[in-house]
């Protein structure tokens, strides 16, 4: 390398440790203009995996699936997700590379971390994750595969196809790195662990990237500042540990995390729609074999969000109703929301298919009511701060400017007053497959959940007081308003 070519970087911000000096000429570098983490840095070793039919196909791939029908800001992928994780995860590498040179970081961890956040979500099916948590167990009941087999699976299938020279031994490194788990991983270094997927607290740079994307693609403002994290953190005995004054930064970053949960990604309008995306996928498999791509690497590299198109496309009379499903999305003939109940923790046990299910509430029909089993879907969810029950920021140790080679945990009660005092809730939203009956459903409903709450009262009469399952009352629909029907048209012939 040329000694102007050394300046030049050097003027940019690298150091000797940069990620460039395991490749043979810095001045081989290219950049990509992000709009979150601005100019990154891709090396040829990286290229060698983004320049790929199996990156590339995360370009069709929506990082927020179904909410870009809610959201028309949120039009970005995962592709460039996964290059800006990559771009952090290599950050926090050399970060510590220049300050902690007593870790001994090699530059094969550096360029297995990188590699490891450039390929986390090569497993993603189409819309995110409604895929592998809603669709895979609908027409394949019983099955337990993740996103992150999925990744492993195309990670393999990438460097074979690509004839990509990397060891096996770092293959085996990098799937581990995606997966966060040390296990069966001896003599690595276990905070590295911690970099990509942090399963110790959920403090990653996977978080760090698709928070502050997602909330800059939405609109939605973030108050928790990811750069000062990564500045102000260090390795103490093998463990990622932050400054005692990311305290509160850190808290507001998991809140954010959960505001997204509760505003954005699980709207309404975008969860029903979701209901729609499953129906038509789970109606066209018998005849596409959407789910027998996860048993074919060279299926699933087809697979994308294109799956509608594919659908639309068609000319089988046997995928008419998952054509006229998608074709209901595009004129916004959607499922609707019915009603929804946050259960009370005593009560969250309530929160489930032996309790609340199609058959119950239409053993709950009036005279008059005509829904059936197949008008009503129901969503079983839990909405938290990361860790369910718990407050992550127990879980991260911290350490003072006085002492930096101490960890220490810090109560929340030091952090601040006004903490929240549960970090888990439970919901139970019921939507419809048919917008006109959505009235005589939210009765039925909630006639079913009188007599549960009956139940529960009566049972506990020498316990104490348990809670109560209340309706919201700013979701009951009004008797004195009709059924809803489609849309009205514009009528541009009146007077």
């Amino acid at each position: 390398m040329s000694n102007d070519s050394y300046r030049k970087l050097l003027r940019r911000g690298y150091t000797e440790d940069s990620s460039f000096m395991d490749d043979d000429d810095a001045d081989t570098l290219k950049y990509v203009n992000d709009p979150i983490h601005g100019y990154i840095p891709l090396s040829p070793t990286a290229l060698q995996f983004i320049d790929t039919p199996q990156f590339q196909r995360l370009r069709y791939l929506k990082q927020m699936g179904s909410a870009y029908f809610v959201f028309p800001g949120c039009s970005h992928n995962r592709f460039e997700h996964c290059i800006g994780t990559s771009y952090l995860a290599t950050s926090v590498v050399q970060n510590f590379m220049q300050w902690q040179p007593e870790l001994d970081i090699t530059k094969r961890d550096l360029r297995c971390v990188t590699l490891a956040g450039l390929c986390h979500d090569l497993g993603h099916g189409p819309f995110s994750h409604v895929f592998d948590n809603v669709f895979l167990p609908r027409v394949l009941p019983g099955i337990k595969w993740s996103h992150e087999q999925g990744s492993e699976m195309m990670l393999n299938h990438t460097i074979d196809e690509n004839h990509i020279d990397i060891d096996d031994s770092d293959v085996s490194f990098i799937k581990k790195l995606i997966r966060g788990s040390e296990t069966g991983a001896p003599g690595e270094k276990t905070f590295l662990f911690d970099i990509v997927a942090n399963n110790r607290n959920g403090v990653d740079v996977d978080k760090f990237d698709y928070i502050q994307r997602d909330c800059y693609n939405v609109g939605v403002k973030s108050s928790y500042d990811f750069s000062r994290l990564m500045l102000n953190s260090r390795v103490i005995d093998d463990e990622l540990c932050y400054s005692h004054k990311e305290a509160y930064n850190l808290t507001e970053m998991f809140h954010t995390r959960y505001s997204l949960h509760k505003r954005v990604y699980s709207h309404r309008a975008a969860e029903g729609i979701e209901h729609m995306i499953v129906d038509a996928m789970a109606v066209a498999n018998p005849v596409l074999k959407i789910a027998d791509a996860i048993y074919d690497p060279r299926m699933y590299q087809n697979l994308t969000d294109d799956v509608l198109r594919d659908i639309e496309r068609s000319r089988e009379p046997e995928l008419q109703e998952a054509r006229d499903i998608i074709s209901r999305i595009y004129t916004r003939d959607i499922y609707k929301f019915v009603d929804e109940f946050i259960m009370p923790a005593d009560l969250s046990a309530i929160a489930s298919k032996r309790h609340i299910n199609e058959a119950a509430i239409v053993g709950f029909r009036a005279d008059g009511d005509d829904f059936v089993e197949h008008d009503i879907l129901i969503n079983f969810a839990r909405k938290h701060f990361g860790m369910g029950s718990e407050n992550p920021v127990d879980h991260i140790n911290f350490y003072s400017k006085y002492k930096n080679n101490e960890k220490f945990s810090i109560p929340s009660e030091m952090i601040s007053m006004c903490m929240p005092q549960k970090y888990q809730e439970h919901i139970v939203r019921i939507f419809t497959r048919s917008p006109h009956k959505r009235k005589q459903i939210q009765k039925a409903v909630r006639r079913l959940i009188d007599q549960i709450d009956k139940r529960i009262q009566s049972n506990s009469q020498n316990t104490m007081s348990p809670s109560s399952l209340t309706p919201n009352r700013g979701l009951t629909i009004p008797d004195d308003i009709g059924d809803l029907v489609k849309k009205r048209r514009l009528d541009f012939n009146g007077a």
